[in-house]
């Protein structure tokens, strides 16, 4: 590793430690609700990269 390249590791609440990226995806295949697993901004641009 690079010295001067600082790492950061955020671990999330135990509310979501089972969610990942594909889960989120997943989800969005198939129309579901993910307004409680990302950002509000999120939602829609994943329905239409799907849809």
């Amino acid at each position: 590793m690079q010295p001067d390249i600082e790492s950061v590791f955020m671990s999330p609440s135990d509310e979501y430690s089972f969610l990942s990226s594909s889960i989120v995806k997943d989800i969005a295949r198939h129309g579901g609700d993910l307004s409680k697993f990302v950002h509000p901004s999120v939602p829609s641009e994943l329905i239409k990269k799907f849809n």
